[in-house]
């Protein structure tokens, strides 16, 4: 279940990552913190590749790719709620550093790396 969690977060950090990208100016630390959210999704896909069925781990590719393109296309179109934004881009930028901590760690978790917490 953890494996599943952490490909779908993978999905939607990616997602909010390329948007973030085209739409705002990147600095140095979200570079690196970029980067190191890459790694660990790389990670979490080597594991669905080494452990998962085939046939059950393509189709949640595409699965939890629609879903997350999905939600951060409602996000751009806007939440409102008697004509207020509910949510929007910049409070999902906001929880873009912990969305990759929690990538990271579900990584370190499916690997078995418990020892570093």
């Amino acid at each position: 279940m953890l494996f599943y969690l952490a490909l779908f977060l993978a999905f939607l950090y990616f997602k909010i990552a390329r948007v973030h990208r085209k739409e705002e100016k990147s600095s140095r630390m979200l570079l690196a913190q970029h980067w190191v959210v890459g790694l660990a999704i790389l990670a979490i896909l080597r594991y669905g590749g080494l452990y998962v069925s085939w046939y059950v781990f393509i189709p949640l590719l595409f699965l939890f790719a629609t879903i997350a393109s999905l939600m951060v296309t409602a996000i751009q179109l806007g939440i409102f709620v008697d004509g207020k934004p509910l949510f929007g881009l910049t409070q999902a930028y906001k929880y873009v550093p912990f969305l990759g901590l929690s990538i990271i760690v579900f990584s370190a978790f499916l690997w078995g790396c418990r020892w570093m917490f």
